[in-house]
């Protein structure tokens, strides 16, 4: 009865059962969501993170490039389908957080600026975790990695924040600790028409040295800290989706041991910029933040 079950559910998904990716890696979780809410007319370009190893193993059309090629490949095949005359279809280029904010920022900007009619997405696990945990531009402040070992001296860039700047259609944060947010919000990025953008912040236990079974639990965190709010912006107008009671900062630094290092006065820093961005993000909840 339960093998029927199991051959039912492999049947009917976009994923195949197994993957390559580490224990406790929110690549799988998160690609079995997104392909829920993009469906079977869909085709999906992504570069070499780690995290990305999950779409391998889908039944969709897929395709892996270079970290120096995103979002460009994917523009070529929005011009494609412009000149052909194909409707319908949905187009996905997914990049990991260096590829994104680093290698290929100025691609995936330039796409953003023309307004391509596709979905980009960021795979953020804050470090070059496919090549040995380096960190990127969006490491956090004070996070371990492999290039910074005493600890990163500068803070995560904001990169949704910077491409809501470039006038596109749909913005949006998202984390696998909120299934129903996260599918909610990529079923209404594909029905919209033009550049959209989704930003995950994914749980790595390798590169930020925490127990693989906790993986839900620290990227929740994360939203209950306001390390990582939720909110979109849509045709200009800023919307927070999660407005959790604000837990400590400690509380989720101390569930990764990439922070272990850190002092109390950087930690009072880390405090104080988070409580910063969630004023400014209270304060401008519902109104119109692009001009």
């Amino acid at each position: 009865m339960t093998e029927n079950l199991f051959d039912e559910y492999y049947e009917k998904s976009l994923m195949q059962g197994g993957t390559t990716c580490c224990p406790g890696c929110g690549g799988p979780l998160f690609w079995r969501m997104a392909l829920q809410a993009l469906g079977p007319k869909t085709v999906i370009y992504g570069d070499g993170p780690c995290a990305m190893c999950a779409i391998r193993n889908i039944k969709l059309p897929h395709f892996n490039l270079h970290f120096s090629f995103v979002a460009d490949a994917s523009s070529g095949m929005a011009a494609a389908y412009r000149a052909k005359g194909i409707e319908g279809l949905t187009l996905v280029s997914s990049a990991g957080d260096g590829a994104t904010g680093d290698i290929s920022f100025g691609k995936v900007s330039a796409a953003a600026e023309r307004n391509e009619n596709m979905l980009q997405i960021c795979v953020d696990n804050e470090a070059y975790m496919n090549t040995g945990i380096q960190k990127s531009g969006l490491t956090p402040f004070g996070a371990w990695t492999t290039t910074t070992p005493l600890g990163k001296e500068a803070l995560k860039k904001e990169i949704p924040l910077i491409i809501a700047q470039h006038n596109v259609p749909y913005v949006a944060t998202v984390s696998v600790a909120y299934p129903r947010d996260l599918v909610a919000k990529i079923k209404k990025a594909k029905d919209i028409e033009g550049f959209k953008y989704i930003h995950t912040v994914m749980p790595c236990p390798t590169g930020w040295r925490f127990n693989p079974a906790k993986s839900v639990e620290v990227v929740r965190l994360g939203v209950e800290t306001w390390t990582w709010p939720l909110y979109e912006i849509e045709g200009g107008v800023l919307k927070l989706n999660v407005k959790p009671k604000q837990k400590p900062i400690e509380d989720y630094l101390k569930t990764q041991n990439r922070f272990r290092h850190m002092t109390e006065d950087q930690i009072k820093y880390v405090q104080d910029n988070i409580n910063a961005k969630r004023e400014r993000l209270l304060e401008n909840d519902g109104k119109r933040v692009i001009l």
